[in-house]
């Protein structure tokens, strides 16, 4: 592959391009701080752009000016971690104005931060479930079809599968608890990873994946105690995707591995009296500890591609993870289709890696998808663009 660098430094932001076929990626770098390693893109002061939110800190667009959410600090990656794992911009209390959601340490509460509307001073903080929260790769995702992101993770005081959704009246405050499985149940550990919504079975409906199986939706997805359904999808994995790889009009689920080696899919196979049996496949183990992991459309072909990259340190600098100290790339993995699907990697960076999460979203409004991450390295956005 040829790589073209471009180097602007600036006191704000450094800006490098990585050049592959038609899709050029520009690395902005906000901050070389350790601030978070989930990030979250929004319009926070309402000024047409979208801006970056990382832990307690808020980027504005275009020139990524830093703000605190509240007092905040940079963390040392070699020996610590930080208080924000995973990130959601969302409008909360339905004011009009986007707040930041945040998933700390597994194991710690759930909290948002309400925006202050641009006036003087610090945004409030509410608590979501004061209980610990639990799966490392706790995901924001709706739940009931309603337009309203919801969380779907664990309750690891009562080890138990849960969805926590969002006010329903304007300026309310409180989200709402609802479980999904028994208490007690497989995935809900403090430090479990792995989780994903998609539909499973083929019946409509979403269903939730884990690593150990998956939790048949009912009708009422405010019903606890929902089926579930053992099934082995590997080891500990960051995000997880219902999809039908190969075409065969069978979801199959799509996974990485969080602290070794490995992008997998994993396909669903029916035998004749529809007993269902998961075949592994897979798709790279050019690199370790992918612990974020995005499906999205990165070249307008229709098909849904992979991002993912090495959570740079991600038990901080020790030897305890295979490949810690190698280089922290992120890659897209382009999606042909087929009976014989592939993926072709795409390296956009190798000086940043990925963090808890991967979002991809339109940054600049060109109508191509951008990459946003915040990790050990900092927080950075690959801008997206067209030869």
């Amino acid at each position: 592959m040829n790589k073209l660098y471009i180097y602007c430094t600036s006191i704000l932001t450094i800006t490098t391009c990585f050049c592959y076929s038609q899709i050029q990626f520009k690395k902005h770098t906000l901050t070389n701080d350790f601030i978070s390693e989930g990030v979250a893109v929004g319009d926070v002061n309402r000024d047409g752009k979208l801006d970056v939110l990382a832990g307690l800190y808020w980027f504005e667009a275009p020139n990524w000016n830093r703000h605190e959410i509240t007092p905040a600090k940079a963390y040392n990656p070699a020996k610590e971690y930080s208080t924000s794992f995973l990130n959601y911009s969302m409008d909360v209390n339905q004011d009009g104005w986007m707040d930041q959601v945040i998933i700390g340490y597994p194991g710690t509460p759930a909290i948002w931060y309400e925006n202050p509307k641009n006036k003087e001073g610090y945004w409030k903080m509410h608590t979501i479930m004061d209980v610990g929260v639990g799966n490392e790769s706790a995901s924001f995702v709706d739940m009931n079809g309603d337009g309203r992101i919801d969380i779907l993770g664990a309750d690891v005081a009562a080890k138990q599968l849960v969805w926590l959704s969002p006010p329903v009246k304007k300026g309310d405050t409180t989200w709402t608890r609802n479980p999904i499985g028994a208490p007690k149940s497989p995935g809900t550990d403090r430090y479990s990873h792995g989780i994903g919504l998609g539909d499973i079975n083929g019946d409509g409906k979403k269903d939730v994946i884990i690593k150990e199986g998956w939790w048949e939706a009912p009708v009422d997805r405010k019903q606890p105690n929902w089926d579930f359904h053992s099934a082995n999808f590997g080891e500990s994995c960051s995000q997880m995707y219902a999809y039908d790889v190969n075409g065969d009009g069978h979801n199959d689920v799509i996974s990485s591995s969080a602290h070794h080696y490995g992008i997998w899919w994993h396909e669903q196979v029916l035998d004749a009296q529809k007993n269902v049996t998961w075949k592994l496949h897979e798709i790279s183990k050019a690199f370790s500890q992918t612990h974020g992991l995005a499906l999205a459309d990165m070249n307008g072909d229709g098909q849904p591609d992979l991002v993912t990259g090495k959570r740079f340190w991600a038990h901080n600098d020790t030897n305890t993870d295979p490949g810690a100290h190698d280089p922290a790339v992120i890659y897209w993995y382009e999606f042909k289709p087929g009976k014989e699907p592939v993926w072709i990697p795409h390296l956009i960076d190798d000086n940043s890696g990925a963090g808890l999460h991967v979002v991809i979203q339109d940054i600049n409004k060109n109508k191509l998808p951008d990459v946003v991450i915040a990790n050990k390295k900092g927080v950075f956005i690959f801008e997206q663009s067209k030869k």
